[in-house]
Parts: structure tokens; sequence; C-alpha cells
């Protein structure tokens, strides 16, 4: 038995059998952040019941699950080695942006978010409302109103119709560190904010962070603007489950606040660190939270003028 690192929200360790490895997962009730911010460590077994659920839909997506002990609190799930499966951030720092992968991305979230749309058995079972609020609206959303009083009337408007959008199973955490790029496609990993409500969130959680990567990545930039078109086409091709512009315009609305949220939130991203470059993402998000618009192109094309001209 080791331990396995990445993430502030959990304790991983690995297990080496004689037939095989697998990973054992509990979910810890502080987050490994400087500020204190505490779960509800039941999410784990909502991240359990979110694998058990995507692998009926599409096996390829996610890891394996082989068991969990509701009274510990751990679960147990397939080991697959970052040698196999290299974990999609690491690809992006290093410049190796596959537009392919990023569509492949858009497609399989789609299709999750189809086939559980309108599920009344799985909005039973992801009735995780307050488990949400504590781990996403409250410390990325809120926290951002709190910063930037003159626009919390608009935050918190989001954040109200976010928590009252119960349409399809949504990850919550649609992030580069939590994708895996195997063999067969992307496979989704750390599920903890498993939720039934909005999809537009987990769009507009992915694509945001292929707008930051823009900046951590800046040689990489008209590959992962491509990206960013080519994961959307892929999702909204899978949209079924209501008219495309009004998931699309949801989605629009909150990629500004999630971007404001990574640098004035509870949560901040590690690698926006530059004065000018926290300045330039503020001035982005601001404007678009005054203005807001309705098209995921509209806002890129806002994004390249203002962040990387």
């Amino acid at each position: 038995m080791q331990p396995l690192s990445g993430g502030v929200s959990s304790q991983i360790l690995r297990i080496d059998l004689d037939t095989r490895s697998m990973c054992a997962k509990r979910a810890l009730a502080r987050l490994r952040v400087d500020t204190d911010w505490q779960v509800p460590v039941e999410r784990n077994e909502y991240e359990y019941c979110w694998l058990q659920t995507v692998a009926r839909i599409n096996a390829d997506a996610v890891p394996g699950v082989y068991g969990r002990d509701a009274e510990s609190g751990w679960f147990a799930m397939q080991y697959l080695p970052p040698e196999q499966y290299p974990c999609w951030k690491q690809e992006l720092r290093e410049g190796r942006v596959d537009v392919r992968f990023a569509a492949h991305v858009g497609d399989c979230l789609g299709a999750i978010h189809a086939a559980t749309a309108g599920r009344s058995d799985l909005a039973e079972r992801f009735a995780s409302d307050r488990i949400f609020d504590a781990i996403r609206l409250s410390p990325y959303l809120e926290s951002t109103a709190l910063a930037h009083p003159d626009l919390a009337h608009v935050i918190r408007k989001l954040i109200e119709t976010t928590a009252q959008t119960r349409v399809a199973l949504v990850h919550g955490d649609v992030s580069p560190k939590n994708l895996l790029v195997g063999e067969s496609g992307p496979v989704f990993i750390d599920a903890e904010c498993a939720w039934y409500g909005d999809p537009a969130f987990d769009l507009a959680f992915c694509l945001n962070h292929l707008l930051l990567k823009c900046v951590w990545v800046p040689q990489a930039v008209a590959a992962l603007s491509d990206s960013y078109r080519r994961l959307y086409a892929a999702y909204r091709s899978r949209v079924t489950w209501e008219p495309v512009a009004a998931l699309e315009r949801r989605a629009a609305r909150l990629l500004p606040a999630l971007a404001l949220a990574r640098i004035d939130g509870k949560s901040t991203v590690e690698y926006l660190t530059a004065t000018a470059d926290i300045e330039r993402v503020r001035h982005f998000a601001r404007g678009l939270l005054t203005e807001p618009c309705i098209q995921i192109e509209h806002v890129l094309e806002c994004w390249r003028s203002e962040v990387t001209p």
C-alpha cells in the first residue's frame, strides 16, 4: 500500500495485490487548502454511484469500481497507470494539445448528460444539493460575489439559476486534471461533486479551464482555442433534452463567473500568479458579467481580444 498524490479533497491509496493493482479512496472532511473549507464526507458515496452509473453508459469513460465500505467511507476502483493513462492537464502543460481529444471529451460528456436527462430515478438518487452547494456554488460563486460586491446580484442570480436547474447527472469537476487520456478516449475521475442538476455547469466548467490554460501555455493559444470550439461542437451535437440555445445561454453566462472564481474565489488556480495575467482575466470576467453574452463563441472572442490577443 502506498499513498497517491493528486487532489486536496481525499485520501487515495494504491494497493498492489498478487493479481492486480487498485486504488482505494476516502473523502476528507477538511480540504487541504489554505482556507478552512469543510465539506460533507458523504460525497464519497455519490462519486461511487456516479462511476457505476456512467459505466452503464460508457464503460471506457470511467475506472472500474470494485466495492465500497459505507461505514469506513472507503471505496475501491481500478488503478490506471499514468504511463498508459496520462493526465490531460499535464499533456496541455507540456504543449501537447490534441483537438481531437477535446472533441472526444465534449462528445462523451454530452452522451452522459443525454443518457441521464429526465431520469426521475437518478434525480432522486443524486439529490446532493447540499454537497454541491458546499463544494461548488458557495466556494466558487458565492465567495466571488463577496469579493466583488458590485457584481454580487449578477453572480447570485447565476447561483440561483444553477441550483434550480435539475436536468441531468452532473460530474461537477470536469477539468483537465480529472480527465485521463485513455486508448479509447477520455476517462473521467474524481466525481465527488456528482449532482443531478444543470449540465451547463459541467460544460462551462471544462471550457473555462481551456481558456485559463491559454495564459499558462501561451504558445498553444491557437490549439487551445480550437479545442474549446471542437469540444463545444461535439457536446452540442448530443444535446437532445432541451433547446441548444437555452443550454448555451446558461453556459455562456456561467463562464465569466467561473473564470473570476478561479482568481478571486475560494479555489484559485495555482498557475495564475503574475499580476498582469490576473488583472486581464479579472477585466475580461467583470466585463462579461456586466454585459452578459449568450454564445459560447462570443465568450472565446472576448477572451482572445482581452486576455490572449
